[in-house]
């Protein structure tokens, strides 16, 4: 009798530990909030995650350790098919993390070309400045993004002059950081096609005509002169 009571308690407590197995195996097990979940499948370009969680209840401008949001972690890497469904969403291309970068400076930065028009068309606002309180322009001109000067500069509200913390405008750093190649030419004539202050000084009084003429970049010396620069 004894027996066959240990045989049922046995066979019964079978039962629940494999119905037990059975329901761990079918429930889901969480591996994070939304917000860091969005934030992982926005660096590594997950796409189908971003969509699943954006139907959901998330935080589109959540931030990690260094205050980058999902839509700046996306433009850290280039990653525009994410860039693209946050922005659709309502990211915020302005938002600035703890090194003052923004989607749309980033982009302008890197020549993002893609990325920096859809934070044009999503409101980019011009006078939200980098770490060197600088617009997206300046970088641009300095490091040669011919494309991304053009697209700026198709505004004609665009801050063409402004002097950032160096006191360098787009054209003294399309100048002085440049090897005067045929990019950096194209970009100072856009500039000046655009009507940038050809004889604005950088904060020692020296005029981008003077700079231009002391690195040796005689076609864009020859650019400025004809433009009336001094």
């Amino acid at each position: 009798m004894r027996s066959c009571h240990f045989i049922l308690l046995l066979i019964f407590s079978m039962t629940i530990a494999m119905t037990g197995c059975a329901q761990d195996k079918h429930t889901p097990t969480p591996s994070g909030s939304n917000s860091s979940l969005l934030l992982k499948a926005a660096a590594t370009n997950d796409t189908a995650v971003i969509r699943q969680l954006l139907a959901g209840k998330t935080d589109i401008e959540a931030r990690d350790n260094k205050q980058r949001t999902a839509l700046m972690l996306a433009t850290y890497s280039h990653h525009t098919a994410t860039a693209a469904l946050l922005i659709a969403a309502g990211a915020d291309v302005n938002a600035q993390d703890d090194i003052l970068n923004s989607p749309f400076l980033y982009a302008g930065a890197e020549g993002y070309l893609d990325i920096l028009q859809l934070c044009l068309k999503a409101g980019a606002d011009y006078k939200v400045y980098n770490r060197y309180g600088g617009t997206a322009l300046i970088p641009a001109c300095e490091r040669g993004h011919v494309d991304v000067v053009r697209t700026l500069l198709q505004d004609k509200a665009f801050p063409i002059d402004h002097v950032n913390r160096l006191g360098w405008t787009g054209l003294l750093e399309a100048i002085i950081l440049s090897d005067g190649g045929p990019a950096h030419v194209q970009i100072v004539q856009m500039l000046i096609d655009a009507g940038c202050k050809v004889n604005l000084a950088d904060k020692d009084g020296v005029t981008p005509l003077a700079h231009a003429r002391q690195r040796g970049f005689k076609e864009i010396a020859g650019i400025l002169e004809r433009a009336g620069a001094k």
